[in-house]
């Protein structure tokens, strides 16, 4: 017997209905906005991580050398891959360029709540637009994704923030302050104690106290007193995300928005505007997914200076917030017809069976062999609405027998027009 590995999961056919459910529900909703599906690799070279992260991002991968002598890695993100297709086909491709996937992905990290080592993203991404209109149709798409799946604004919020603005007051501050460290300081702050917290702010740089009146302003959130604390800067940075902020509210987002400016997102590719979405209530902790601008990824990447913004919510931290708000689907199997068979009839039943999956409904047919009672019992256990009897005896007399699972009720109808122009007819149809 052979154990599943540790961060790994396997998904029986009742989970999967859920699961299933859901994506096409965050593919539905790209969809209505324009975003186009793409597939990519699940092998990427090693080095376009390394390149990106550091070599200590290594010990993150899934990394090893491939047959013939690469060094690769399973994709523990999308946003790298999408930035070399970007620049392999930049100039051909029309601007904005809006695209959209679901796939797995893998890091090798601790396994806890609703974080696994292989694990499923739907990523949605903009590129070719600075506008604040971008931005606000990340957001837009990321409320229309969830209040499709059922939840309300009493479910999630969003937490907004712009990393310039985090970025120049700590240069307002009469400090030698390394921003990447004091940066994922503050992507910290609500992990730790304040203690903690401070002491990450100084060791990037700021005094004790710098570092509290630098929680002072970022905790109080007062656009005005910020951009009046920082300078031009600062106050161009404020009024970026005050753009964004008022398209998210004329794109049907705004009342899931909400100034956090402690939110900062840990990856340092991220230059803009940020955000997070967090279960209303706290009773899931941690943050279900986030998103934001990286400008300069692609130019990285060695294409031409391209703005970039996107949004990857997932589905294990996804599925904790639709459990605890009671909109997760129900996992269970769904099957229209069970067509049964008795006696040697197969040539009837598969005529039927082809006509009602003409129709687009899912059926199913005996390939066992089994009894009568072995097929009913079948039959319930798929959770057949229909089923649609093809006996020796009914052929006789020209008539095949129409049960519905739920009330029990059954009729006979001619079998030679079964199911007839109605390609999906239901029980009240025949009574």
């Amino acid at each position: 017997m052979y154990d599943r590995l540790k961060g790994f999961r396997d998904f029986y056919p009742e989970e999967m209905a859920a699961r299933r459910a859901v994506i096409d529900t965050l593919e539905d909703a790209a969809a209505r906005y324009g975003f186009r599906e793409i597939d990519t690799p699940a092998l990427e070279r090693t080095e376009m991580y390394v390149d990106k992260s550091g070599e200590g991002i290594v010990e993150e991968l899934y990394a090893f050398e491939d047959q013939g002598g690469r060094e690769v890695s399973l994709t523990p993100e999308l946003t790298p891959t999408v930035a070399r297709m970007v620049v392999a086909k930049q100039q051909a491709l029309s601007k904005p360029i809006k695209w959209v996937s679901t796939r797995p992905f893998w890091r090798y990290e601790q396994v806890q709540q609703g974080r696994f080592r292989e694990f499923y993203q739907t990523n949605v991404d903009i590129f070719g637009s600075a506008a604040p209109e971008a931005d606000a149709e990340i957001l837009a798409f990321a409320a229309d994704a969830l209040t499709d799946l059922g939840l309300t604004d009493d479910d999630f919020e969003f937490r907004v923030s712009h990393r310039d603005i985090l970025g120049e007051l700590f240069r307002a501050f009469d400090a030698d302050v390394d921003e990447r460290d004091a940066i994922r300081a503050v992507d910290k702050r609500e992990k730790v104690d304040r203690g903690e917290y401070l002491g990450l702010l100084s060791d990037a740089g700021l005094s004790y106290d710098q570092a509290e009146s630098f929680d002072d302003l970022v905790t109080a959130a007062d656009l005005d007193e910020i951009a009046e604390f920082g300078g031009s800067e600062v106050e161009a940075a404020v009024g970026n995300l005050r753009n964004v902020l008022d398209a998210a509210a004329d794109f049907g987002a705004g009342e899931f928005c909400e100034v956090s400016l402690s939110t900062a997102r840990g990856l340092d590719y991220y230059t803009g505007v940020v955000f997070e979405c967090f279960d209303s209530t706290g009773e899931v902790s941690r943050s279900v997914f986030g998103g934001g601008r990286y400008d300069d990824l692609i130019e990285s990447f060695g294409g031409q200076p391209t703005p970039a913004v996107g949004v990857a919510p997932g589905l294990a931290p996804l599925s904790l917030l639709c459990q605890r708000a009671g909109v997760w689907p129900e996992e269970s199997l769904a099957t229209d017809y069970y067509v049964l068979t008795v006696g040697d009839t197969r040539d009837v039943a598969a005529r039927i069976a082809r006509d009602l999956r003409g129709g687009g409904n899912v059926v199913e047919v005996d390939v066992s062999d089994r009894s009568f009672g072995a097929q009913m019992n079948y039959a319930d256990g798929v959770n057949a609405e229909t089923v649609v009897i093809v006996g020796e005896r009914d052929l006789e007399n020209g008539e095949v027998t129409v049960k519905d699972m739920a009330s029990g009720d059954q009729t006979t109808v001619p079998a030679e027009s079964f199911p007839g122009d109605a390609r999906s007819p239901t029980f009240a149809d025949f009574e």
